[in-house]
């Protein structure tokens, strides 16, 4: 199996390495580097991943479709419930967090991004006027809009200000841009350097292109955040197993909480089928899934009982 991996499968070995049609496949088809990453290391994936790549891998490198598996079982997937934080865990969170890594995870939960949305979004994806954000290419390669909390324009606006002068400073070093999605790089040659396409949260560091060897600077990477936030965590004393993550699941229930409909809550979070949005109604005590408990309810034996009353001040969840 290893072998035939490494080598072509054709006669004499003479062609590319399977692993290498297996990119090219997924390039052509323009897969995220992060599926190419999971179908190029099946040993390394999940039963029903490694048998996703399996029929890729059969269909679309090899042209030998291998049509009905027989006996072949998927494994049932579990179904997890999200870790949300009520809205004063996530103020102190926030409250612990400082700079453009504050101001991402703010996006995160006031926007409801994922992390690599918002430390892609471009400056011509935030319309100040509107009050929206448009997230391009998400997950699942779909766009779509979502609100701009008021707060944050003015840490917007310092942040876009802040890299204009990063930008104007780079192109007098004659630095080649930013990175342009898909062919836009072909139909649009001056548009890498156009102040438009320029991340909103740039790297601190410009980096070496493969392609040019010229330096361009990348958006900020995601390790940085995720270094702050889990310091902010621990700062906050939050005895949850939280990541940036749980921002976007806190602000989807959040809304829900509010009575925004479910609807709304998926066009935001851009999920495809609504049944991905109902997680966060298990969550919820509404919709008739919650009930109170007859412990509740139960009348105390007499005035001796520790059992009604409220947690004290200092054991409150």
């Amino acid at each position: 199996m290893a072998a035939g991996l490494v080598s072509s499968p054709g006669a004499g070995g003479g062609g590319p390495r399977l692993l290498v049609r297996l990119r090219r496949a997924l390039r052509l088809r323009h897969y995220s580097r992060r599926t190419e990453q999971a179908y190029g290391g099946v040993s390394g994936s999940t039963q029903n991943q490694a048998f996703a790549a399996l029929l890729f891998l059969y269909d679309a490198v090899l042209g030998r479709p291998l049509g009905m598996c027989w006996g072949l079982i998927r494994a049932k997937g579990t179904v997890h419930v999200p870790v949300v934080l009520c809205r004063a865990e996530v103020g102190a969170i926030l409250g612990e967090m400082r700079g453009v890594p504050a101001l991402v995870a703010a996006l995160l939960y006031g926007s409801g991004l994922r992390l690599l949305e918002a430390l892609q979004l471009r400056v011509k994806d935030i319309d100040f006027e509107r009050r929206e954000i448009i997230v391009r290419s998400g997950k699942g390669d779909r766009h779509r809009r979502t609100m701009l909390p008021e707060v944050l324009m003015g840490p917007l606006w310092r942040q876009l200000d802040a890299r204009r002068i990063e930008h104007e400073a780079d192109r007098r070093r004659g630095a080649e841009g930013v990175a342009l999605p898909m062919g836009l790089a072909r139909k649009l040659p001056g548009a890498s350097g156009e102040w438009a396409w320029q991340w909103v949260f740039g790297a601190m560091r410009e980096h070496k292109s493969e392609g040019t060897g010229k330096r361009r600077r990348h958006h900020l990477h995601e390790t940085v955040v995720q270094r702050a936030f889990r310091e902010a965590l621990r700062l906050a004393g939050i005895p949850k197993r939280a990541s940036c993550h749980t921002l976007r699941h806190s602000f989807a229930t959040h809304l829900l909480e509010d009575g925004y409909n479910i609807r709304a809550v998926q066009e935001l979070l851009g999920h495809r089928d609504v049944s991905t949005t109902m997680i966060y109604t298990h969550i919820l005590n509404r919709d008739g899934r919650g009930v109170r408990s007859p412990m509740d309810r139960l009348v105390a034996p007499g005035p001796q009982t520790t059992l009604r009353g409220p947690l004290p001040p200092n054991r409150q969840l």
